[in-house]
């Protein structure tokens, strides 16, 4: 069963959050991320990104530069900016975008269920991106990032959060992209144990975006283990920063596909292999497709829908993903892009940005453009519950969460 436990959170006071509040580091590249953090000095970006304290030529793994996350770190705690709560507190988050509402409940997950699997993940983490965090997080002794957990709906939780946004929020502030960020505080000691009651009796949590953040969170509890071999299993390090979200309420967006050329094939001739999989059919107007097994496509300035023909369709959790119908009937097979993680000639668009980009794309510097059907949330869970992983950008999470509202410190 799932052990979700209150803590001491370090979040900033009210009148920094909006000004704390960042996007999380990995969605900036080198430059986007200098430009970013210049904006503002309280831009949590400044500590998730330190190497931007620094001239560009920096080596961003130097270790003076994770020396000064933590220096800004404990700057902005001994001025004021953050404070820590005296006792353990669940909190909750809530995000609105263009009138849809999500609120998570802020806690800390065991480093011990996602050994074990009662955390279950559904992609594959890579070595020199875990190496970054685990640094940061080792070296600022806290956990800035948090995870994005999911889980079935339990009705006593989504009671007490009911109850609990009643009261004055902690924050209250649109960011720049019109989402609305709302956090509040539990410390009633009846609703931390019925919280932490209710997620006793859940089997499984899944993560939904956070799967690097989350691996190295768990290496340093682990190191901490390994340097404190007294530990008792209570220490904060043996628990990692986690927003969990009910399932009902959370949307995955598509993860759109461009490619760079035809494989050296004519339209006609591509279209003409396609058709030996899909039912291929030109379109009046842009559209999204309309259900699972459906792909649009843009290909010399004509929007076509696709299907797959019953015959190829797949029942395998991860084999029956629209992502792999189109990496393994089309993708590889006719445009011969074998591995996407690793293929120049492909690049991958998130839904957010809309049909319009992938329009612009094939007028720039791309031949075709698939727009896809969402991931749901159900066939992630089911590819996780089954041990399996997902292909490389499958699912697009929005709205993003915030870094630097809730922050948990690991000292021992």
């Amino acid at each position: 069963m799932a052990d979700i436990r209150p803590f001491r959170g370090i979040r900033p006071t009210g009148e920094y959050a909006a000004r704390v509040a960042a996007l999380p580091y990995d969605v900036y590249s080198h430059r986007e991320a200098y430009r970013e953090a210049a904006k503002d000095r309280l831009s949590f970006l400044n500590i998730d990104r330190p190497e931007t304290q620094f001239a560009e030529e920096i080596d961003m793994y130097a270790p003076e530069v994770y020396q000064k996350a933590n220096e800004l770190l404990q700057r902005q705690i001994a001025q004021g900016i953050f404070r820590q709560d005296e006792t353990d507190c669940y909190y909750l988050y809530e995000l609105t975008m263009n009138g849809r509402v999500q609120t998570g409940l802020v806690a800390c997950a065991s480093i011990d269920d996602y050994v074990n699997g009662v955390i279950r993940r559904h992609e594959n983490t890579r070595a020199e991106k875990e190496a970054d965090r685990i640094r940061h997080v080792d070296v600022c002794s806290a956990q800035t990032g948090p995870i994005f957990l999911a889980y079935r709906k339990n009705d006593r939780i989504q009671e007490i959060t009911k109850r609990a946004k009643q009261a004055e929020p902690l924050f209250d502030f649109t960011s720049e992209d019109g989402i609305r960020h709302r956090g509040w505080k539990i410390a009633d000691k009846t609703a931390l144990d019925a919280i932490r009651g209710a997620f006793g009796g859940i089997g499984q949590i899944y993560i939904a975006d956070g799967h690097h953040r989350a691996a190295s969170a768990v290496r340093v509890g682990l190191k901490r283990r390994e340097e404190h071999p007294d530990y008792s299993g209570a220490e904060e390090f043996n628990y990692f920063l986690s927003i969990l979200f009910p399932d009902e309420e959370l949307m995955i967006m598509d993860y759109n596909r461009v490619v760079r050329d035809l494989n050296g094939l004519d339209e006609e001739t591509f279209l003409q292999k396609l058709r030996e999989k899909f039912e291929v059919a030109p379109c009046a107007q842009r559209q999204r497709p309309e259900r699972k097994g459906t792909f649009s496509m843009y290909l010399g300035r004509q929007w076509y829908r696709l299907a797959i023909r019953d015959e190829f369709k797949q029942e395998d959790p991860v084999l029956g993903l629209d992502v792999s119908v189109l990496q393994n009937e089309l993708l590889a097979p006719i445009l011969g892009i074998g591995d996407p993680k690793k293929d120049p000639r492909i690049d991958f668009i998130g839904g957010i940005r809309g049909l319009a980009e992938l329009e612009r794309r094939v007028r720039t510097d791309c031949a075709v453009a698939f727009a896809m059907y969402p991931t749901s949330i159900a066939e992630l869970f089911s590819v996780a519950d089954a041990g399996l992983l997902m292909p490389p950008k499958s699912t697009w999470f929005e709205p993003k969460l915030r870094s630097g509202l809730f922050l948990h410190a690991i000292e021992r």
